[in-house]
């Protein structure tokens, strides 16, 4: 027999050679709980709208709630994030119909509440959907963000929802300070400790967005968000960010969006090992890795799968994507 010269450092293949010892390289797996299901509810009670720059997905209205996610629940799923998306409110500057009791997000947040108790909740809290300019924030007159006011409303919402009966608010704006604003607003609501907060402590000022806003109407009117949204490639920023929001009280830190922003993931983690971590795969990743798989380029679930284990790996153990349903079927 001829001799072997390789060290035996070098022999790796064999620890990985079973279909079963190769999850086992997995540090965590995946599993149903780790997903997040965004939904749009809209404020036409009977609506189920197709979403066309997002495959499969739909705006809803409330009374369609129970045939739409009834099934979904019994298939595993165990939390959503809702997203308002009004159509027939009146906009303001300052985002009054966010916290409207028969606006379509607090209808939503009791409808579920009464039809799957035990569905996990959390609201999207931003005032984009519902200002007159489109913006995440109230403005100065010269149409920069005035971020004390900003502040204090972005509170006054989640604190809203939060009554409602959401399990966890979670602000999207990227106003500086709002952390602090909305847990001090929840303790005094003696909701502090009945409601998580999952800060969008990274949300990058990215591209992937167009889907979303097409979904959810909330493009701003002029100019952009990038004074508020990080620059993408602002690492040392949103490292700075993170611990901002974990000192002023998040309970859960979020990267947005997730696949071209792994290297953030892995140093929220590293930042704040004692917190869960979470990510949105946004809407222009979901349409791209559709539009990948109907271009021929590869398959559509390999290529989902690949995509949410590398956040897993990254460190995420909570994922935010509009392929939860398809993996409450894979998994």
């Amino acid at each position: 027999m001829a001799s072997n010269s390789m060290d035996i450092s070098s022999i790796l293949q064999g620890g990985y050679a079973h279909p079963l010892s190769r999850t086992w390289q997995a540090k965590r797996q995946l599993t149903k709980a780790m997903f997040m299901y965004p939904i749009f509810i809209t404020d036409d009670a009977d609506a189920s709208v197709e979403i066309k720059t997002l495959p499969g997905q739909r705006r809803w209205g409330v009374n369609k709630l129970e045939e739409f996610i009834g099934p979904l629940v019994k298939k595993g799923l165990e939390s959503v994030i809702l997203f308002g998306v009004p159509m027939n409110c009146a906009k303001d500057a300052r985002g009054t119909p966010a916290d409207d009791a028969s606006g379509p997000v607090i209808l939503a947040i009791k409808k579920l509440r009464q039809l799957f108790p035990s569905l996990y909740i959390a609201c999207d809290v931003c005032l984009c959907e519902y200002t007159d300019h489109g913006h995440c924030g109230v403005l100065h007159g010269d149409g920069t963000i005035n971020t004390p006011p900003s502040v204090d409303r972005i509170a006054q919402v989640a604190v809203s929802y939060a009554r409602a009966g959401a399990d966890c608010v979670a602000p999207s704006d990227m106003m500086d300070g709002r952390i602090k604003a909305i847990k001090r607003g929840l303790m005094d609501a003696g909701l502090g400790n009945k409601c998580t907060l999952m800060s969008y402590s990274a949300k990058f000022a990215s591209s992937l967005y167009g889907p979303f806003r097409d979904a959810a109407g909330s493009a701003p009117s002029f100019g952009n968000r990038k004074c508020y949204q990080l620059p993408p490639t602002a690492r040392g920023l949103a490292r700075r960010a993170i611990q901002r929001d974990a000192n002023e009280g998040a309970d859960i830190i979020m990267v947005k969006p997730a696949m071209p922003y792994l290297d953030i993931i892995s140093d929220a983690a590293q930042l704040t090992p004692d917190h869960p971590i979470a990510c949105y795969q946004v809407s222009g990743e979901f349409a791209m890795v559709h539009a990948g798989a109907a271009a021929g380029v590869y398959d559509l679930k390999t290529m989902a799968f690949e995509s949410v284990e590398g956040m897993v790996r990254a460190g995420a153990t909570l994922i935010l994507t509009y392929f939860t349903p398809d993996f409450l079927e894979w998994l």
